[in-house]
């Protein structure tokens, strides 16, 4: 049985709650993500999400230089443990309305899956291969 280790993302990107947004944005951008996980004391709190900085900051006209994340950040994150496989995190994604998922082991973040991941593990071992003529 495959399990979520093989689709998650490991690296884990960072942000503290008391950044702007704007900053937020510029970090997603130089990391070449759509989210981060939203840090505080160590501990993640929330996560924010391309969607996030545009329907709660920029589409509300937040001065985004002076708003910080904690106040649009997605909370709590949803999660899922790792032992689950990514047909339960795709129904999990549905049921709740979320493109992502922490994953977590023994109650801990390990990593973070997207639905761009779980794409890109469903083509992966999916058969037969379609391709483009």
């Amino acid at each position: 049985m495959q399990t979520l280790r093989e689709a998650m993302t490991k690296n884990l990107k960072t942000v503290p709650h008391y950044v702007t947004v704007q900053e937020t944005a510029r970090r997603m951008q130089a990391e070449k993500v759509g989210s981060l996980l939203v840090e505080r004391g160590g501990q993640i709190v929330g996560i924010v999400t391309e969607t996030d900085l545009v329907r709660k900051a920029v589409a509300k006209g937040s001065d985004l230089s002076k708003e910080k994340v904690e106040a649009i950040m997605s909370a709590p994150v949803s999660s899922i443990d790792i032992h689950r496989t990514p047909q339960d995190a795709h129904d999990m994604m549905a049921d709740l309305g979320v493109r992502h998922l922490a994953v977590t082991d023994a109650g801990k973040i390990v990593g973070l899956l997207s639905v761009r991941d779980l794409l890109v593990y469903f083509k992966r071992v999916s058969e037969p291969r379609i391709t483009q003529d």
